[in-house]
């Protein structure tokens, strides 16, 4: 505006004339014109940062559209993934599924008498189950004379395959010295020094041919019941009356067992050892035992004796069977005393002994005891087993 009042001014000295003013009008209205758009229009560098712009628009535009595109695609993936997720749920449901399907029909079947609806069907054996009514029919052929009391059928293995098991011929040529019995299993290093040979003993001892042999003398023997006695115990205290009993050449009968006192137990394995596993000698034999303890005369000849004869040092920590050497000398030492393996300790015989002892007392499960670990087992590997069962099949499957 200064400008423009100098001009104002100059222009009124150069003239008064009407010319001269109208002159000096429009020179003004020309100079107001241009200032004006001087102001309103952008300056001359403005072009120049518009050629720089477009580059880092193009930049921009291009980001955002492979951002879009991208996201486009990531949605595509997204959904594509979250499709393939969705499926493998219902996969994993219906795997789930057919394996709790399975693992039910295994439960069904340990709670029917009778393996013939799983025979029939398609259900595939659970091969974490045994078959507890095959085993007992077994192990009652190992457990017992043959015919023309011949020795058991084990006694002819001459290794584990046991073929000449279900020969019949060969039960002529049965011998006593043989030592497989089928209860041991593994081979002579994994056992305890002599465990055949000493199983094998035991039960030619607490199994004599003829039971009503004026000659054999018994020892009867309740379970140990007393408060806080364990089966760990119980065990122990029936080790130290079948040494007695070797020693003494007397065969071992249990009688009451206060574990065995339910109603899971029926019939005479009610409130006996029997009702777990294989009766510790014959029925013949049991059977002659408790017809002797009503007999005053076999007490007074001693061919009966009770728990009760005997003093709890006799019982407990009573001298162990020596017909048999001094195997427990061989034994890996496991005793650790400051840090140290003790080689040999006072008590490495009464140990070798009551493990001998309790093998042969839990030879063979009953019917009942292999049904309890069945349970047992399938309550803890049965969904396992169901899922390598159905994999197994699916794989064979796949092959064929």
């Amino acid at each position: 505006m200064t400008l423009m009042r100098v001009l104002s001014r100059k222009a009124m000295q150069a003239g008064s004339s009407a010319p001269c003013k109208i002159w000096a009008t429009g020179f003004l209205c020309g100079v107001c014109i241009m200032f004006l758009s001087g102001v309103a229009l952008p300056p001359l560098r403005v072009p120049q940062s518009r050629s720089v712009d477009p580059p880092l628009r193009r930049a921009i535009l291009w980001n955002f559209t492979l951002t879009e595109h991208d996201g486009v695609a990531v949605t595509g993936e997204s959904a594509s993934a979250q499709e393939k997720i969705e499926e493998r749920k219902r996969d994993n449901h219906a795997t789930e599924a057919r394996i709790l399907q399975l693992y039910s029909a295994w439960s069904s079947m340990l709670n029917t008498a009778s393996d013939e609806v799983l025979k029939s069907s398609d259900v595939p054996w659970p091969p974490h189950l045994d078959d507890c009514k095959l085993n007992v029919e077994r192990n009652k052929r190992f457990d017992s004379y043959g015919e023309n009391r011949t020795f058991p059928h084990w006694t002819l293995w001459k290794g584990s395959l046991g073929l000449e098991l279900l020969n019949q011929k060969y039960s002529e040529n049965a011998n006593q010295y043989r030592q497989y019995p089928p209860w041991i299993l593994g081979s002579d290093e994994e056992n305890y020094p002599l465990t055949r040979r000493v199983q094998r003993d035991i039960w030619i001892h607490q199994h004599p041919p003829n039971c009503s042999d004026p000659s054999l003398r018994f020892l009867v023997a309740d379970w140990e019941r007393l408060p806080g006695f364990g089966i760990g115990a119980q065990l122990a205290g029936m080790a130290g009356l079948l040494a007695i009993a070797i020693k003494e050449k007397r065969i071992l009968v249990t009688n009451y067992y206060n574990r065995a006192d339910h109603n899971g137990c029926h019939g005479a394995s009610r409130s006996s050892w029997s009702c777990y596993f294989f009766v510790e000698t014959s029925s013949d034999c049991r059977k002659r035992a408790f017809q002797l303890m009503q007999i005053k005369a076999s007490w007074a000849e001693g061919s009966v004796k009770v728990k009760e004869n005997y003093t709890s040092k006799q019982i407990w920590a009573g001298r162990i069977p020596r017909m048999w050497g001094e195997p427990w000398k061989y034994l890996q030492p496991t005793t650790e005393i400051n840090g140290r393996l003790i080689t040999s300790h006072r008590k490495m015989d009464r140990r070798w002994w009551i493990a001998q002892a309790t093998r042969y007392l839990m030879r063979f499960p009953t019917e009942y005891m292999c049904g309890l670990l069945n349970v047992a087992r399938h309550s803890a590997f049965g969904l396992e087993a169901a899922k390598l069962v159905l994999e197994s099949i699916q794989n064979d499957s796949l092959k064929v």
